[in-house]
């Protein structure tokens, strides 16, 4: 993955080791960090920091991680990333629902969160991306292209949202429910199945007869693997 520099995060969290150990891992990848260990001082911090990407505990005295949550997505268009442990699973709902926009459970791999940083970076900022490429794909959100293997893909809005969610999240096994939050939206009441229908016509148009780009975890979701 390329390094971007200007990318700011703001790490939220209650446990000195964690926003020790996330502040010198980010700051190593080439990203602008400050970190705060209570909601109150994080919102203080935002006046004058304006993170790119929000990094929060959920669980924390006083303002909480849900809270700080919806107090940037009324202020700026900061990408929220929660963290929260095992069994917190109405707290994870909870957060998507209320406009995080990714969560990851804890502990985790330094690595996954990275790569979930950066998709949220290409979802939110593609201005700071004159072009992503990945493995064969190329994605141009200006344009709403997508070339795969140097071919442009004919797609429709929907398939380029759905691709383009897919590719950025590559290794990711993404249900069907969390791609019709991201993709369709909160607000869509139709059924689960339109999603394998959109999936169909991408294999399609991708060639994948084989379904090795867009692979099925069987009770799970899809996951695009990238060479």
């Amino acid at each position: 993955m390329n390094k971007i520099k200007g990318i700011k995060i703001l790490l939220v969290d209650d446990e000195p080791a964690i926003l020790d150990f996330l502040t010198m891992g980010l700051e190593n990848e080439g990203f602008e960090v400050k970190s705060a260990p209570d909601g109150l001082t994080a919102m203080n911090l935002v006046k004058t920091f304006q993170p790119h990407v929000a990094i929060l505990d959920v669980m924390m005295p006083g303002m909480d991680g849900l809270e700080v949550s919806r107090m940037l997505k009324k202020t700026g268009q900061t990408a929220v990333i929660m963290l929260t442990a095992k069994d917190e699973v109405d707290l994870r709902v909870k957060a998507l629902t209320e406009g995080a926009d990714d969560y990851m459970m804890k502990p985790f791999s330094f690595e996954e969160l990275l790569a979930r940083i950066y998709a949220r970076i290409r979802n939110h900022f593609p201005n700071l991306f004159e072009e992503v490429g990945i493995g064969p794909f190329r994605i141009d959100d200006r344009r709403k292209e997508i070339r795969y293997k140097e071919q442009v893909l004919k797609l429709s809005a929907t398939e380029y949202e759905l691709l383009k969610f897919l590719v950025l999240n590559h290794g990711l096994v993404l249900s069907k429910s969390r791609i019709l939050d991201k993709v369709w939206g909160y607000d869509f009441y139709g059924e689960e199945n339109i999603v394998e229908v959109y999936i169909r016509s991408l294999r399609e148009k991708l060639n994948d007869k084989e379904h090795v780009v867009i692979r099925t975890v069987r009770g799970a979701g899809y996951r695009v693997d990238i060479p």
